[in-house]
């Protein structure tokens, strides 16, 4: 196996920059998927693994050296443990960490349920959103200009894996995408706007989520086919965009589960 033992190493280097630039994903064409967990769903889905990295001590972790033996051909790369916590996100790593090649985007027209989000700058939201649309069973998510970018290990991390069953897609035209869509569209915004409750939401649906402190942009609302908004306390002023698409695309699941099982 190759060690890396030196903070100069050219390959930590890269590392480093890919763990720690949200703007080197995209550059590179590949992110970091860091946890036993991420990596154990990277190898089930058949993700593009380039290299994976071990630290020193992770080597001994039951679980790693059971992930060890799936790997085929692979080989790890060990890593000096104090230079592994530099390119992890957390404060105590588990040990194992994987480069993966970012999947090309898909050029289809999105035609089922989907979630289109305008300027969610946060990463944590932008995980957390990807994570409960594959948990809803929607499978594209499309990011404006502004969203936090999807394959940041930061996402990734929030995603829990779920960026490796969906389509995603970055840097889109979110307008464009919205007058194309022959569905019912629905642009979330805090007042003044129909119940999600009261709707019927059995076909499919375009959803849209705004920004953290603005919300939709004018022109996306007013695009839509309708503006919806989630009933609050009278005293609440909004949810997180992130809670509010959990709220929103699971009445999706309750309204078309069978009658006798609502």
């Amino acid at each position: 196996m190759r060690h890396i033992v030196s903070r100069d190493n050219p390959t930590l280097k890269a590392l480093r920059a890919l763990a720690n630039d949200p703007r080197e994903p995209r550059r590179q064409g590949r992110t970091l998927a860091d946890g036993i967990h991420l990596v154990s769903t990277c190898l089930e889905r058949g993700a593009a693994i380039e290299q994976l990295l071990v630290s020193e001590s992770g080597q001994q972790h039951g679980e790693i050296r059971s992930l060890l033996t799936r790997i085929g051909d692979l080989e790890p790369v060990v890593v000096r443990d104090t230079l592994f916590r530099e390119i992890s996100g957390v404060a105590t790593p588990t040990g194992i960490a994987a480069v993966v090649a970012i999947p090309a985007e898909s050029s289809d027209p999105i035609q089922g349920d989907a979630v289109l989000l305008d300027a969610v700058q946060d990463a944590g939201n932008v995980g957390a959103i990807l994570r409960t649309a594959a948990a809803a069973g929607i499978s594209d998510v499309l990011l404006g200009p502004g969203c936090a970018g999807a394959w940041t290990p930061r996402v990734l991390r929030a995603g829990q894996g779920a960026h490796f069953g969906m389509r995603i897609r970055e840097q889109s035209n979110l307008l464009g995408t919205l007058k194309a869509y022959c569905g019912q569209s629905l642009a979330t915004v805090a007042r003044a706007a129909e119940n999600i409750y009261a709707l019927d939401l059995r076909r499919p649906v375009l959803w849209l989520f705004g920004n953290e402190g603005a919300g939709l942009s004018t022109e996306l609302a007013a695009a839509a086919t309708r503006r919806v908004t989630i009933p609050l306390a009278a005293d609440s002023e909004s949810l997180n965009v992130a809670a509010a698409a959990a709220v929103c695309l699971f009445e999706v699941v309750r309204q078309r589960q069978p009658a006798q099982a609502r």
